[in-house]
C-alpha cells in the first residue's frame, strides 16, 4: 500500500509511488516597503528563496544590480522561468554554504529582499565582511490555520503516515498547538529546519538533498 504523506510547502508536488496530500502550513502576506531603495546601485542582488524572487520581481526592472545569487536549485530555476540570469548559485542550499562561497568583495553594495521572518545569519555574517547590506522586508509568512486543523484530524484518525516540512515557520505553525498523538513520522529539509522540530522534542528525519524528491524519497526508504 503506498504511503499517505501529508506535504505542507506552498508549491503542489506529486510521487507515483505515495498518495500525496498537499495542505501548505503556511500563507504569504505581502509587505509595503521603502521603494526609495531601488534607486541605489547593488553590485549583488541575492535571493534566498522563490518566494524572494516572486514578490520582488515586479521591482527588479527598477533597480540597478551587476550580479544576482541565489540559495537552493529551485530558487536557481524560478529565476530562469522568468529569464533572469543566475550569477552564482552554490551546490549548498543553505545560508551557512552559501556564505562559505560566496564571492564577496569588501565594500560590496548588496540588496538582500527577503521575508521579513528570515534568519539574520546571512545579513549579519555579510556585514561582518565589510559588505554594505540593505535588507528589504518583502513579505511574511502567517499560520494557515484551516489546512493545520484538517491534518491534525487526519492524523487522529489515522489516515497519515508521514508528515513534510520544507521550513521553520512550518513546523513552528504546526507544533505551536496541540498534535494528535500518534505514530505519524516526521520529515523535514534542511539543517535549519531540523534544528527547529528539534526544539519541540520531536523525532524527524532529514532528506539527503534540498529538494522535494529528496524529501519523499527520504519518506519511501525509511518504510522499506
Amino acid at each position: 500500500m503506498k504511503p499517505v504523506i501529508v506535504m505542507t510547502q506552498s508549491n503542489p508536488y506529486t510521487n507515483q509511488q505515495a498518495t500525496i496530500i498537499h495542505k501548505p502550513f503556511i500563507k504569504i502576506i505581502p509587505l509595503q516597503f521603502d521603494l526609495t531603495v531601488l534607486s541605489s546601485h547593488y553590485d549583488w542582488l541575492i535571493f534566498s528563496s522563490k518566494n524572494a524572487v516572486k514578490y520582488f520581481y515586479p521591482y527588479l526592472s527598477q533597480v540597478a544590480v551587476d550580479n544576482i545569487a541565489v540559495i537552493g536549485e529551485k530558487t536557481a530555476d524560478y529565476c530562469r522561468s522568468l529569464n533572469i540570469t543566475v550569477d552564482f548559485c552554490p551546490e549548498d542550499y543553505s545560508q551557512e554554504g552559501f556564505l562559505e562561497r560566496f564571492p564577496l568583495t569588501k565594500n560590496d553594495q548588496i540588496l538582500l529582499p527577503s521575508s521579513g521572518f528570515a534568519r539574520q545569519l546571512l545579513q549579519q555574517e555579510l556585514n561582518q565582511r565589510g559588505a554594505n547590506v540593505t535588507k528589504v522586508d518583502l513579505y511574511k509568512p502567517v499560520s494557515h490555520t484551516e489546512n493545520i486543523s484538517e491534518v491534525k484530524q487526519l492524523i487522529a484518525q489515522g489516515e497519515v503516515d508521514a508528515v513534510t516540512f520544507a521550513s521553520s515557520s512550518a513546523v513552528k505553525f504546526y507544533f505551536q498547538d496541540p498534535v494528535p498523538r500518534s505514530k505519524v513520522a516526521y520529515y523535514v529539509i534542511g539543517q535549519q529546519t531540523y534544528h527547529t522540530i528539534k526544539q519541540y522534542d520531536v523525532t524527524a528525519k532529514i532528506a539527503s538533498k534540498q529538494t522535494l524528491t529528496a524529501l519523499v524519497q527520504k519518506v519511501l526508504e525509511s518504510r522499506e
